[in-house]
């Protein structure tokens, strides 16, 4: 892990995104983002890079809140997916709205534990800890919520290939069907 961040003006979420944490700069609220390999400082707001990497990905973050609620009913700290095809899960430990709100990659971590009564350490695939200002018990059930978010869409994926196989498998029937030679008709008289 690198022990600088470097400043960043542009950044998108990827499959290396491990946790979006905003940080006081001045008077303004900036963005750490932490990496499997790296760290950087950006201008913008965690928010505003998780819409942007939501739009980067061909949705809005509103499309992606709602693709949610569709999904597990879940409004409020709603995880969202930036990217199904390379399976970009986040959710926020606050309400978005909250200028503290962190935003952590469902599929980086391995390991939680409490810290205190208010705060947990969040254990990330590259061994890296974050202790973040939320109880075991709210991390947990955000944890499980995104879970549930990731089954339930995997669900429905396979419920359409299946549609979709069965669909082409039809075809293909038909196609045979098709393809057989014609019936001969006789002149015989009918007796």
């Amino acid at each position: 892990m690198a022990e600088k961040s470097s400043l960043i003006e542009e950044y998108e979420i990827n499959p290396y995104t491990m946790a979006i944490i905003p940080t006081q700069y001045g008077s303004r609220m900036y963005t750490e983002v932490l990496e499997a390999q790296d760290r950087f400082i950006s201008p913008f707001r965690p928010i505003d890079i998780v819409k942007k990497s939501c739009e980067y990905f061909g949705a809005s973050y509103l499309g992606r809140k709602e693709g949610t609620k569709r999904l597990i009913g879940i409004t409020h700290k709603a995880p969202i997916i930036v990217d199904p095809h390379t399976s970009i899960y986040l959710f926020p430990t606050t309400s978005p709205k909250n200028p503290h709100c962190i935003w952590i990659s469902h599929d980086h971590v391995i390991n939680q534990k409490r810290a205190s009564s208010n705060s947990t350490v969040v254990t990330f695939r590259n061994k890296q800890t974050l202790t973040i200002p939320v109880s075991i018990s709210s991390f947990e059930n955000q944890l499980y919520r995104t879970s549930l978010l990731r089954i339930r869409f995997n669900q429905h994926i396979q419920h359409m290939e299946k549609r979709i196989g069965q669909t082409q498998s039809f075809i293909m029937q038909l196609e045979a069907s098709e393809r057989k030679q014609n019936y001969e008709m006789k002149n015989d008289p009918i007796l």
